[in-house]
């Protein structure tokens, strides 16, 4: 399905088999809402599952000016209010979870619980370089160069050697993303920083991070579950994208957190 969302062309899928509670996922930089498959599936029957495609990538339109981690929690409020979901459960990885903690201070009252998956509170200032090396690189050589170190940091390789049927839609998703949609959202990356607002978010939170994520340490993930009052901090055995090197504990924790709040 397609919506315009503050003048984005935007895709989402809406499983609601179950009728339940409202469950939304975001994706990760140079991903798609397909990363999410597996998870929705075990969730549908019991909530209503939203994922989309953030700007730039996937089949969600590259607009045509730079934009913020706070425009991203603006789109993700529009959609939300285009389907008619006044509040829902919010998880996000990498990316995701950055839009996440922003639309957390943005609309406190719209999440029920808040689950934060292999990411930062920002970008500190020693780092920001990263973000425009990527950006330039994207742009200059596109995305096939980018591919290979970006897949390392995500996976391990024991997963990519036993597990090539889910890491080859992921990489056809990355290569695939259109430079310019991927290039505007490093920059965003590189300015978010919410640090110092963490204490704000007074919202029942689950933060999960994986053992051997190079490009986002545990301890960044750690860091705001210290930062968020009574939240819970859980490792895995596994590198960027967690959820998806470790889907059934991944599912299994965020099943335990949901139940005892639904």
């Amino acid at each position: 399905m397609q919506v315009k969302l503050n003048g984005i062309d935007t895709r989402y899928v809406l499983d609601n088999e179950g009728g339940g509670p409202w469950l939304t996922l975001v994706h990760q930089l140079g991903g798609d809402l397909s990363v999410w498959d597996q998870l929705a599936g075990y969730f549908r029957d019991d909530f209503t599952v939203l994922r989309y495609d953030v700007r730039g990538h996937g089949h969600t339109a590259v607009p045509d000016q730079p934009f913020s981690i706070a425009d991203l929690s603006s789109d993700l409020a529009a959609l939300l209010d285009a389907l008619g979901a006044p509040h829902t459960h919010l998880v996000g990885m990498s990316m995701g979870g950055m839009i996440a903690q922003q639309f957390a201070l943005d609309h406190p009252s719209r999440i029920d619980t808040l689950v934060l998956a292999d990411t930062s509170a920002g970008t500190l200032p020693e780092n920001r370089a990263v973000w425009d090396q990527r950006a330039a690189t994207a742009r200059r050589d596109g995305m096939a160069s980018l591919v290979p170190a970006t897949l390392e940091r995500w996976l391990t390789p024991d997963f990519q050697r036993s597990h090539p049927e889910a890491v080859e839609p992921i990489h056809e998703v990355l290569l695939h993303t259109r430079p310019e949609g991927y290039a505007l959202a490093c920059e965003a990356l590189r300015d978010f920083n919410v640090h110092e607002r963490l204490h704000e978010i007074r919202l029942p939170t689950l933060t999960i991070a994986g053992r051997h994520d190079t490009g986002t340490p545990p301890a960044a993930t750690q860091l705001i579950a210290k930062s968020i009052q009574g939240a819970q901090y859980e490792l895995l055995d596994a590198a960027h994208l967690a959820p998806v090197e470790q889907s059934h504990r991944f599912a299994a924790l965020l099943e335990t957190f949901l139940e005892a709040r639904v």
